[in-house]
């Protein structure tokens, strides 16, 4: 059986581009690893945010569509995402956010890790998780956050379903993942991998919101190459999901569909990576565009706003 290996990346929409990256840059101390944009819509930057290096796993997107209406955590979604940060780091990170004026949820402890709930700046839900597998990661350096504090990669995703069992299934026959642990109408699912290893699904989730700026677009599962990302989609499209062709994402290569719940989902093959283009040294330091859109970039730079990377 094709299996994918836990989460590749995270895509969510949001507001003002600049708000965005002062937060994730700044505030909780991400590298920027690559500026582009949108393939499908060149006005809209796609801004990439991870360790040093953007290995999958710790890799979140945002377009930041800013016309869009507000959006609000609704069944079908992916309603919150979640960050390892290492288990001696909570008061660090209780202190800086009050010192970055980022409203937080006191510490908490949910499938026995302490958990900080935080929001964006368009609303959408974070989690940063004191997890033992951030204890034997180093930390980027070279940001405002110091190493030994600084943000490992993803944890996880939660999603908000009418009923988890279809979901599950997926997740455990074509995915890759087993489940862990049931605590109240959250159900664990976990892969042996560092980081992007746990999908948390509300069962019956009582929601009712709506797509738009604050929300998660879609999540991304990892394939190793092109030949496993095939097989994952051959067996998808056995079980009767309608899977896209392959679309090249110039640091990855892509197919959607649909979970059973409706949230959108993708797989993305590890290769090529984000150094592509880009030396380690100067990755999201400038706007990268795929062949076919270079012949358009003086358009596109003077359609897109500015940034100014600014530290926390």
């Amino acid at each position: 059986m094709s299996q994918a290996h836990g989460i590749h990346h995270i895509t969510a929409v949001a507001g003002d581009p600049q708000k965005n990256l002062d937060f994730y840059a700044g505030s909780l101390g991400l590298r920027l690893v690559k500026k582009t944009v949108n393939f499908d819509d060149p006005s809209v930057y796609h801004l990439y945010y991870g360790d040093e290096t953007g290995n999958p796993g710790t890799i979140l997107t945002f377009f930041p569509w800013s016309h869009l209406q507000q959006g609000h955590p609704d069944r079908g979604q992916a309603i919150a995402i979640s960050f390892s940060i290492p288990t001696g780091s909570v008061s660090f990170w209780t202190n800086h956010l009050e010192e970055q004026g980022v409203d937080y949820i006191e510490p908490f402890t949910r499938f026995g890790k302490e958990v900080i709930g935080i929001q964006d700046p368009d609303g959408l839900h974070l989690e940063l998780i004191a997890d033992p597998v951030a204890d034997e990661t180093d930390g980027w350096n070279g940001g405002p956050i110091p190493g030994e504090h600084a943000i490992r990669g993803i944890h996880g995703i939660t999603l908000a379903e009418d009923d988890f069992r279809p979901t599950g299934e997926l997740l455990t026959e074509q995915l890759g993942f087993s489940e862990i642990e049931r605590e109240h109408d959250r159900v664990l699912y976990r892969t042996e991998n560092k980081f992007g290893a746990t999908v948390e699904i509300i069962d019956n989730a009582q929601l009712d919101g709506r797509p738009g700026k604050g929300t998660v677009h879609h999540v991304a599962f990892r394939a190793k190459d092109d030949e496993e990302q095939s097989g994952i989609r051959k067996e998808l499209l056995n079980k009767g999901y309608h899977v896209t062709d392959v679309k090249d994402r110039q640091y990855f290569r892509s197919v959607y569909f649909h979970e059973p719940g409706g949230v959108l989902f993708e797989i993305a093959t590890d290769e090529p990576g984000f150094a592509t283009d880009e030396t380690v040294d100067e990755l999201g330091t400038t706007l990268k565009l795929p062949s076919w859109l270079e012949e358009r970039r003086d358009l596109i730079e003077a359609d897109l706003p500015k940034l100014v990377m600014v530290h926390g």
